[in-house]
């Protein structure tokens, strides 16, 4: 199960994507499969979730990778360049980011 927590050897990628609702299902389904038949197998993959906004305009991946080093060494890799193209074409605009986590805030109940 994905955790969120402020681990120094944790590199956390938020990526969203903009799309049309015409999109939405087809990018959906490759970044299943991106996660699903090659991200979680690569060296360094801790976990991830897709998220989705109501409208189906949008859509938010965020990853969690043992070091910046595997997930950069992961983005340079032939398939993994291929895939980008295959999002890219179905959405208006896409954009990961690199964070550190600063803090996180639990339930009070």
């Amino acid at each position: 199960m994905l955790s969120i927590d402020e681990r120094p050897d944790r590199q956390t990628v938020i990526t969203t994507y903009d799309v049309t609702p015409g999109t939405f299902l087809d990018l959906l389904e490759r970044l299943r499969d991106a996660y699903e038949t090659f991200l979680r197998h690569q060296p360094g993959f801790l976990g991830a979730g897709l998220h989705v906004n109501d409208a189906q305009t949008r859509i938010a991946s965020y990853s969690q990778w043992r070091s910046r080093e595997d997930f950069q060494n992961v983005l340079r890799s032939p398939e993994m360049r291929e895939r980008n193209r295959e999002f890219s074409a179905l959405s208006k605009s896409f954009e990961p980011v690199l964070y550190d986590v600063l803090e996180t805030f639990a339930s009070g109940r």
